[in-house]
């Protein structure tokens, strides 16, 4: 899956509100060649949406995003997302996870939060928030003293097209996570075609840059 992950560069970052909308966002997506989102549990419908997808467009990779609780990662992997994420690092729920056979990435953002995370046996990890925490310096800061454990990173927070760039050449960078490309508010309106412009372009951007 991090072969997959990163041939694809970037995930797009999305909280749902309506179940209805899981398809048309799909192929909005894969028709910007970017079959791959982090559906996150901060709506009540990012479960439902998570396995809608997972049945209904197999060829697409579905994560889910803000998995706070051991319970919250039980049931990303009973609706049949392919991974987790979470903001901050929960030794409670990476066991879960674990637990699961759920692929999990934990949100760090010091040397420590790396640490404790290799701790429990975490080797891909979610850089966050990815500016405020210093971007791309940081990152590459980060990567030094970890890069021989095979430490790979998903800076999200802060990405944008103007610095996806930058963040897809730290050699650490397996994605990014795009929270650009299908806001709440296009998918709410219906903006099919502009998300589906917007992964082709980040797209793009990846092809250039892998």
């Amino acid at each position: 899956m991090q072969d997959t992950l990163r041939s694809l560069g970037v995930v797009p970052v999305v909280a749902i509100e309506d179940a209805k909308d899981a398809l048309p966002l799909a192929d909005a997506l894969i028709a910007g060649n970017l079959p791959v989102a982090e559906i996150t549990f901060r709506t009540a419908a990012g479960a439902e949406v998570i396995r809608i997808l997972s049945q209904s467009r197999p060829d697409m990779l579905v994560g889910a995003g803000t998995v706070l609780t051991p319970d919250q990662a039980r049931e990303a992997k009973a609706c049949g997302a392919a991974f987790a994420v979470a903001p901050g690092f929960n030794p409670r729920v990476v066991q879960a996870a674990q637990e699961a056979g759920l692929p999990f990435f934990p949100g760090v953002m010091t040397p420590s939060d790396v640490e404790a995370a290799l701790e429990l046996g975490c080797r891909q990890m979610k850089f966050f928030p990815a500016g405020p925490a210093g971007g791309v310096k940081m990152l590459q800061a980060l990567t030094a003293p970890y890069a021989h454990m095979g430490v790979r990173f998903m800076p999200t927070g802060g990405v944008t097209p103007a610095n996806l760039s930058e963040y897809l050449a730290v050699s650490s960078v397996t994605a990014v996570g795009g929270t650009w490309i299908a806001t709440t508010a296009s998918i709410r309106e219906g903006d099919w075609d502009g998300i589906r412009q917007r992964a082709a372009e980040a797209a793009a951007v990846v092809a250039a840059n892998r």
